[in-house]
């Protein structure tokens, strides 16, 4: 190849291999800008270029390394850490037109998908055949599987069937040279060498691009399900009826938690005024054949516990109710939604937190929880277009507490951009140093979404790099 001296022999190059699919207009541009987590970058970038194949993205990545062009990967642009949206000089690889499903095995239990294949698509294709695909984020009807894999997502149903990591049996990569690799097995079981398939879940685009997925599903099953709802005055009567639930050892499909504030918004959006706004609301739901059982002895807990409990079949309308929450908070106005996870029995101390920190800085932040599995949703309301730095404050604080409190920085959404300058208060400096030197490995020139996940240059100026990338 001949050598790549700017911009224009860079355009020129993808041109040649991919024609019209090299895009520059402006409103295109514009919109590889932000996700939805409202970050919106300095300005735009080089290009979009829309793959169609492994091949397309391979090219891309070859011209890429070689001219040390930056490259960040885009799928459905649900991502709720920025880290998905694209800078001036940064190619954006789209990879949304990549979504043929391209088999699933009935009889293995998996599908073969490329990595634009929606989310709710990839499940409503495996149940003509009597299987689903377990993980489900809120932004199942236009997230990405390959962007589900790359944020190692979760969902509702984590307190059952875990999150993305645990669906994913082999995925087909581009390292930034072009190079084309398949890891892991076709095999439920396999252990030969180092589990790369694992690492590059959750790598949220920093180690190699994901063209293609093995995943596994799920029988559906027969059953109906049941639903457990109980609201209770007090957020601790609601924490403390999550820890018995899971400590006498039952096994809820579904168990969510939202507070008195976030209800009222759900209810606000969805005009249900007969609602009991100023109460935090439990909901869990079971299936399998003792679905039934299940559903009254987690009721029986949370009636012992002091909650007021109602227990039917299905209720698929207070598991929408929950659904709700984003596009709520969307309708209040400017939100920076974020995403903590402590341990369950630490739960009932980290909404005591939020409290404290809602009075200290006086912010609203209505919250919501996958209060089985310990993830911790809080919504920090503001006006304008930028996040005011006392809402960033707060941010801090919260961040820090759950830290303090055995938790993580995030749970299904990824670090992105927004939360950089956090990694070394959770993993401190021998394993951010590790950490970036298998960043180093994969990708020698820093060509793959760069500034995301890991940038030294936080860790000097933190509070002004967080301060920038804010929404303009």
């Amino acid at each position: 190849m001949t050598t790549i001296t700017g911009a224009l022999d860079v355009l020129t190059l993808l041109r040649e291999v991919l024609g019209e699919r090299v895009i520059v207009d402006p409103a295109r541009l514009a919109e590889a800008q932000a996700d939805k987590s409202g970050q919106v970058s300095h300005g735009p970038p080089l290009c979009v270029v829309e793959a169609h194949s492994t091949d397309d993205v391979a090219h891309v990545l070859r011209i890429a390394h070689e001219a040390k062009t930056p490259v960040v990967t885009r799928g459905g642009g649900s991502g709720l850490a920025g880290g998905a949206i694209g800078s001036p000089g940064e190619i954006v690889l789209s990879l949304a037109s990549m979504n043929r499903i391209i088999e699933i095995s009935r009889e293995d239990r998996w599908a073969v998908v490329e990595a634009g294949v929606i989310n709710l698509d990839l499940n409503n294709a495996s149940k003509k055949l009597g299987l689903w695909f377990a993980p489900d984020p809120a932004s199942r009807h236009w997230s990405t599987v390959g962007g589900n894999i790359a944020t190692n997502a979760g969902g509702l149903l984590c307190v059952k069937y875990g999150v993305t990591r645990e669906a994913v049996l082999d995925l087909t990569v581009v390292l930034p040279g072009g190079e084309i690799l398949t890891l892991g097995h076709k095999t439920v079981k396999g252990v030969t060498g180092y589990d790369l398939t694992s690492l590059m879940v959750g790598s949220e685009g920093t180690l190699a691009v994901i063209t293609e997925a093995r995943v596994a599903l799920k029988p559906v099953d027969p059953h109906p399900v049941w639903t457990i709802s109980g609201t209770a005055r007090d957020i601790d009567i609601a924490t403390l009826s999550v820890q018995e639930t899971i400590t006498r050892g039952r096994q809820p499909a579904i168990m969510e938690l939202m507070d008195g504030p976030s209800v009222g918004h759900v209810a606000n959006y969805l005009g249900r005024s007969a609602i009991a706004t100023d109460s935090a609301q439990l909901i869990a739901q079971t299936d399998g054949a003792a679905a039934q059982d299940e559903a009254e002895a987690i009721a029986a807990i949370w009636r012992e516990c002091g909650l007021e409990v109602e227990v039917g079949q299905d209720r698929e309308d207070l598991i929408q109710f929950r659904r709700a929450m984003h596009p709520a908070m969307e309708a209040v106005g400017q939100v920076l939604i974020e995403d903590i996870a402590v341990p369950r029995s630490r739960l009932g101390e980290m909404f005591s937190e939020i409290r404290r920190i809602e009075e200290e800085y006086d912010v609203q932040i209505p919250t919501v929880a996958h209060a089985g599995d310990g993830n911790i949703h809080p919504n920090f309301i503001y006006s304008g277009d930028d996040v005011p730095p006392h809402i960033w404050d707060a941010a801090d604080a919260l961040f820090r507490r759950a830290v303090a409190l055995g938790g993580t920085l995030t749970g299904e959404h990824g670090v992105g951009l927004l939360k950089r300058q956090w990694m070394m208060a959770e993993i401190g400096q021998p394993l951010w140093d590790l950490q970036w030197s298998i960043k180093k490995l994969f990708d020698p020139h820093g060509i793959l979404n760069p500034g995301k996940v890991f940038d030294p240059a936080v860790l000097n100026d933190s509070e002004s790099a967080t301060r920038s990338s804010s929404k303009k």
